[in-house]
This record gives structure tokens, sequence and C-alpha cells, in this order.
């Protein structure tokens, strides 16, 4: 009888702790990466991040805009520059037809030295970038959103002043090398919504390099 008294006395004492740790994690970011992470069709909240201007950047900036392409990507992963000249055409093509490009930088500097805000204003210097390039300071963003890897694109539809989650994956069927590309994920997307038709790829896997947390 005392080996069941015992027995019980440990499960609860067990459950007891797995629930605190929940609970805790849930003011924190644990729980709230599984909670926040953005599914197709799920509503996406703005955010304000530190561009390489200087100056801070919000969603909500963009009047105009009928939604955005969301990048994660960085300076050091070497799929993320192997698609840098394709995220600046994908910018080119549709930020005219209401899809502005919006890249962030989820990477931890520490971890990442290459990742400093600093070094991200020297990269988008040399490449000439004409779309925000947002530093994710304190990495606050990218775990509402679930990106995993860099690159890693989300594509957002403006729907009754909300922005829907309507594409996450890859920019397209070959990551490293452009001229193997035979189907643009996400130009076939945006086209899609500018049609007014559903996506009918919603999403692919994203491949790249893990965040640097």
């Amino acid at each position: 009888m005392k080996n069941k008294h015992y027995f019980f006395l440990l499960c609860a004492i067990a459950l007891s702790t797995i629930f605190s740790v929940f609970a805790f994690s849930g003011t924190d970011i644990g729980i709230s990466k599984i909670i926040l992470s953005y599914q197709i069709g799920d509503k996406a909240e703005d955010f304000k991040l530190k561009n390489v201007d200087g100056k801070m950047v919000s969603l909500a900036d963009f009047e105009e805009a009928n939604g955005f392409i969301v990048i994660f990507t960085c300076n050091t992963c070497p799929v993320s520059v192997a698609n840098e000249d394709r995220i600046i055409e994908l910018n080119k093509k549709y930020k005219g037809k209401g899809y502005p490009v919006i890249a962030i930088n989820p990477n931890n500097p520490a971890i990442s030295s290459g990742d400093s805000y600093e070094l991200m204003k020297v990269r988008a210097k040399e490449k000439g970038f004409e779309f925000p390039y947002l530093f994710d300071d304190g990495q606050k963003v990218y775990p509402a959103y679930g990106a995993s890897k860099t690159p890693h694109v989300y594509v957002l539809n403006k729907e009754k002043n909300d922005l829907i989650v309507r594409y996450i994956g890859s920019i397209d069927d070959s990551a490293r090398n452009e001229g193997s590309v035979k189907t643009k994920f996400v130009e076939n997307a945006v086209n899609e919504l500018i049609k007014g038709v559903p996506v009918q790829l919603p999403s692919t896997k994203a491949i790249g390099c893990s965040i640097k947390k």
C-alpha cells in the first residue's frame, strides 16, 4: 500500500513540475512559439523592426500594399546568399503590383557575428537592396512566424484589413542553383493572389541554414 502512495505522490509531483514549466514558458517564448507559429490561413500580426537605414519599419507603413513577401534571410547562410538576386527580382517584379518584399534577419549576432546590424548595413549597400532589410532584435518576430531556416518565405495577403498567410516555404524549387529552377513557388503564389484565385501550392519545404539562436 505504501508503494502505491509513493507512486501516486511521485506522479503528482512530476505533473506539477511539467505544468509549471509550461506555464513559465508561456510567459516567455517556449509556449508562444507553439501557439503563435503561423499556418496557412492565419492572421499575421504587425511588427516594428529597425531597418538598415536606421528607421523603424512596420507593415502598417505600407498603406497601399495588397500584401507582402516576408522573407527571413541573413548575411551568412550560403543558401540565403544564393537567393539574394532572386529576392531583389521579387521586389522589383511585385512591389509595383502591391506585394513588396520585407526581408528580416532573424539570426542572433552573438552566435553568428557576420549577421550583426552593422554588417547588415554593409551587405544591403553592396547588393543595392531596395527593400527593407530589418534586424529582428531580441529574436521576437521569427518565432511568431515559425520560421526555422534562412531563407524562409511567408506571403501575406491583405483581406478586409487583415494580413492573411497564404504561402509558406521556399522561393522556388532550386534553393542553391538559380539556373536549375523549374517552378517559382513564390511568384506563382503571388500571381494567383493578384488574380484573386486560391493559391494552388500554399506550402513547400524551406531549405537553408537553421536560424542561429
